[in-house]
């Protein structure tokens, strides 16, 4: 069983919206992205995808995009981001899931030897200064859910399987100083962080280690629209 990641597809069957906009990177950057998945994913793999799928706005609109991922190879791990405006409760989401696609939220999933957790996150200010007050409500909403998703892990964790965490948002800022992310991440043991948002930002590592944990940035445009091996 191999491991895969990318984030930020940002599909859009149902209404579509071009990003070529956004820069040469994103033409026809689909195409390039679903040919490259049937070249290295088999049935047995496992593609992380770390939020940002859709810019669908309800979950009817969602139905075609999540048609697209299912007919791929693989099974798939779904978190949130913050433009998957679809994404209401999880219950609701999960009832529309196809059988191949899990959607994690305020939990985790074993899988084999790996178990996977994660939650959205939210930008780490520098030097905890907040940019508003909602901004600040909103981070420390998402520290509770990590450290909800980080428990269900743990949990499950009856002997000694590795533990990958998945956000959306990078844990920490472009320092990459130390945040109430990182040191739950940190306590939990986490052997692998994914996380995407990012764009567009030249000489960017996609893979780095901080604190003895590896980081992967996995946005489709920051990895030429290749998925990226996660070695666990």
């Amino acid at each position: 069983m191999k491991i895969f990641a990318i984030s930020d597809l940002h599909l859009s069957l149902n209404n579509p919206k071009p990003m070529d906009i956004f820069g040469p990177t994103w033409e026809n950057y689909e195409k390039k992205i679903f040919s490259d998945w049937k070249d290295k994913v088999a049935e047995n793999d496992i593609v992380l995808l770390a939020g940002d799928f859709s810019w669908a706005m309800r979950l009817e609109e969602v139905k075609p995009d999540l048609k697209l991922i299912e007919k791929l190879p693989g099974k798939k791990i779904l978190i949130r981001g913050n433009h998957d405006y679809w994404w209401g409760s999880i219950s609701a989401v999960r009832n529309i899931l196809p059988e191949n696609i899990v959607a994690i939220q305020n939990d985790a999933v074993k899988i084999g030897d790996i178990i996977f957790c994660g939650t959205r996150g939210w930008t780490v200010p520098e030097k905890g200064v907040f940019q508003s007050e909602e901004d600040e409500k909103i981070f420390k909403r998402e520290v509770i859910r990590l450290e909800l998703t980080l428990r269900q892990a743990k949990k499950l964790q009856t002997n000694n399987e590795k533990i990958v965490c998945m956000m959306h948002f990078p844990p920490f800022n472009f320092k990459k100083e130390e945040s109430d992310f990182t040191r739950l991440i940190e306590e939990a043991g986490v052997q692998v962080v994914v996380f995407g948002h990012l764009h567009g930002l030249k000489n960017k590592q996609n893979k780095f280690v901080v604190g003895g944990i590896d980081y992967f940035l996995t946005s489709c445009d920051m990895l030429e629209n290749k998925l990226i091996e996660i070695d666990v």
